[in-house]
Parts: C-alpha cells; sequence; structure tokens
C-alpha cells in the first residue's frame, strides 16, 4: 500500500430516512499499520470495516485512496457451489492471477491454515471451522494492500489462530494495512499501532498508553548487528520492546510470540545480517541481572537455532472432522 486511505466526514445509514449507524467518521489508514476496532454489539463495527472493505458505500463523506483491499466478512457464505480449492482459484482468478498462480497459492494458504485435507471437498460439506479457513486463505491469496479481518478469528483451531496472526504481522511487515475486530481483548494485544472504539456512531481514538509488556506469549530475541547499528526499522516495529545494552553490543528484541518468525527473518534479511544470540522466553521480572545471564541459556525455553526458527514451517493441527 503506497498511500494512505482516508475516511473524510464519512457517515452510513441504511434506507432514505433509516436512523445514523455511522457519521462524522475520520479515520487515516496508514501503509504498514494495524488497527484494532473495539465497540460492543450493534455500534456499527461491522459497518465501518464493509465501508473500508469497499463493500458498502457511504450516504454520505468521501473515501480517498483506497487500494487493492481483501475482506473476511463476519458471516462467510459457505454453501457455494466449489470445491474449496476451486473456490479459491476462482478467487485468485478475479483478483488477476494466473490460474496456475491462483491453485498454488490456494494449496499454499489451505495447508498453512490445516485445512489441505479438504482442499477437494465441497464448500458446502466443509465444518464452521474449515470453511473460515476457506475465509481467511481467500483473503490473503492474492497479496492485498489493505486487508480487512472481521472476526476473522471466530471458529479456527488454536493452530489455524496462531498462523492467522503471523500472516497478519507478515503482511504488516510488508507494508499491508491490516484493520481487524474480535471479540476477545487479548488478541493481538499490545501490537495494535491505533484501537478505536465505535460509540453512538461516532469512531474514537483510544488513548491508553502501554506501560507494560502486552499479555499474551512472548519471546525474547537478542541480536548483534554491526558495530554502532541502530536496530532496523521493522524489526524495532514489530516488538513491544527493544533495549540497548550498550552501542555496538547484543539488541533484545521483546516480541509477541505470532510475530517472532517474522522479526527472525527482518534480522536475518538486514544487509548486512544480523547475527542472533539467542531466542528464548521472557525471565520473570523479578529475575536479576546476573541471573538472567546465565538462566537465559539453561533455564528459558529453547525455540531452537534461530536460523532454522526463521524459516520452519510450524506444523499445524489437523481438524478432526469437516
Amino acid at each position: 500500500m503506497r498511500d494512505d486511505l482516508r475516511l473524510e466526514g464519512v457517515g452510513r445509514r441504511y434506507g432514505l430516512h433509516g436512523p445514523w449507524v455511522l457519521r462524522g467518521i475520520d479515520l487515516t489508514l496508514a501503509p504498514g499499520t494495524l488497527t484494532r476496532v473495539e465497540g460492543a454489539n450493534g455500534t456499527g463495527k461491522s459497518t465501518l470495516l464493509r465501508l473500508l472493505a469497499g463493500i458498502d458505500a457511504p450516504t454520505e463523506g468521501r473515501i480517498a485512496g483506497r487500494p487493492r483491499t481483501a475482506y473476511v466478512p463476519e458471516r462467510f457464505p459457505a454453501a457455494l457451489p466449489f470445491t474449496a480449492t476451486g473456490y479459491l482459484t476462482h478467487l485468485g482468478a478475479v483478483h488477476g492471477l494466473s490460474r496456475t498462480a491462483a491453485a498454488r497459492a490456494a494449496d499454499a494458504w489451505l495447508e498453512r491454515l490445516g485445512a489441505a485435507a479438504y482442499a477437494r471437498t465441497p464448500m458446502a460439506e466443509l465444518s464452521k471451522g474449515s470453511s473460515q479457513k476457506v475465509a481467511v486463505a481467500q483473503a490473503l491469496l492474492a497479496d492485498p494492500d489493505l486487508l480487512v479481518l472481521d472476526e476473522a478469528w471466530t471458529g479456527l483451531d488454536t493452530a489455524a489462530r496462531a498462523e492467522l496472526e503471523r500472516a497478519v504481522a507478515e503482511r504488516t511487515a510488508a507494508g499491508v494495512a491490516v484493520v481487524f475486530v474480535d471479540h476477545d481483548p487479548r488478541r493481538l494485544a499490545g501490537v495494535p499501532d491505533a484501537t478505536y472504539a465505535v460509540t453512538g456512531g461516532s469512531l474514537n481514538r483510544r488513548t491508553e498508553q502501554v506501560t507494560s509488556v502486552a499479555p499474551g506469549p512472548h519471546v525474547v530475541v537478542e541480536a548483534q548487528g554491526p558495530p554502532d547499528a541502530e536496530p532496523p526499522a521493522q524489526a524495532a516495529g514489530l516488538s513491544t520492546s527493544v533495549e540497548r545494552t550498550a552501542p555496538g553490543t547484543t539488541t533484545r528484541f521483546t516480541v509477541p510470540e505470532s510475530h517472532s518468525d517474522v522479526l527472525l527473518r527482518s534480522l536475518l534479511g538486514e544487509r548486512p545480517p544480523w547475527h542472533v544470540v539467542s531466542v528464548h522466553r521472557p525471565l520473570p521480572k523479578d529475575s536479576s541481572e546476573s541471573s538472567e545471564s546465565s538462566e537465559s541459556s539453561e533455564s528459558s525455553e529453547s525455540f531452537g537455532s534461530a536460523e532454522s526458527s526463521a524459516n520452519a514451517v510450524r506444523p499445524l493441527e489437523s481438524e478432526s472432522r469437516r
């Protein structure tokens, strides 16, 4: 995504004299940003996401700078006359991929999401969880510039939820803007660049400052760069905290576990590449500095070699039934 997407004075209502669902919405989405939208049921969150995705048009106001967009709706129409692969291949072709490239991308995303076993299954025969994996795959296979996720994690198994979080990290690191709604407040906690609440038809940015590491599983990556090099911007952007012990020595990146692979690839892809010293779980807050240095290699849970972690494909759970 090269340019900002801008909503200027946007309002939306259904019917000529219907009540306003949203009104006076001003919002700017920059490339590479992650935005969370919150609000009670019925406040207009899904309406806002439909406007962002281009599914609905504003009743008033304007939307400028619309990029190539992919959308996972809250309710996915699963009873379609396709197999899972057939549907994804068809949508990939609609997005401009060749049928060969679309079929390859479809198979790759079904594999990542743990649904490869159902690639040739008719959509109408899939379970809700498997249908949701297809819904997520269709949004990711064409590499959009804006990704809009409306409760996209709902119905996914644990492995697929983690894989979607990794995909979000990959997309934002590549410059894609991502907007999401999720009922779980722990989803990507501490990671969004901005969080907005929809209340009373208006959109308000939350201004609370995060004063500690976000909840949820994290990984600490310790790495060394060239002498006096600043932490790479992409790696720093993925991290909830970046600590430099001293100029020219180890830099400690604390990152949500779902983002760890992306951060490792970022560090190893620098020119010259950064040397990854260790990858481990954060130590308890009350650990002393002396114990930290000794325990990080002995007591912390190991994630294997950094180079292997950066290139590994995590095994995904298969659903026991369609």
